[in-house]
């Protein structure tokens, strides 16, 4: 899997999962479901991911994803 492909599903599963969690949990687990769209918004504009570096040093290779 590409370096895009893993961030791209890493925010997915985190949305999915905080969804499951303010459902089940509790109603402030809204929030991370913010934090994960104000993250994606900003990585947008600044080319900056936390998560695609994260996963460059557990060694994910970026390329082309066919």
């Amino acid at each position: 899997m590409t370096l895009d492909r893993s961030v791209l599903a890493f925010a997915g599963i985190m949305v999915l999962l905080s969804v499951v969690l303010t459902i089940w949990v509790s109603p402030l687990f809204v929030w991370l479901t913010v934090f994960v769209g104000l993250n994606l918004v900003q990585s947008a504009f600044t080319g900056f991911c936390p998560a695609a570096a994260v996963f460059k040093m557990l060694g994910v290779k970026p390329g082309r994803a066919f």
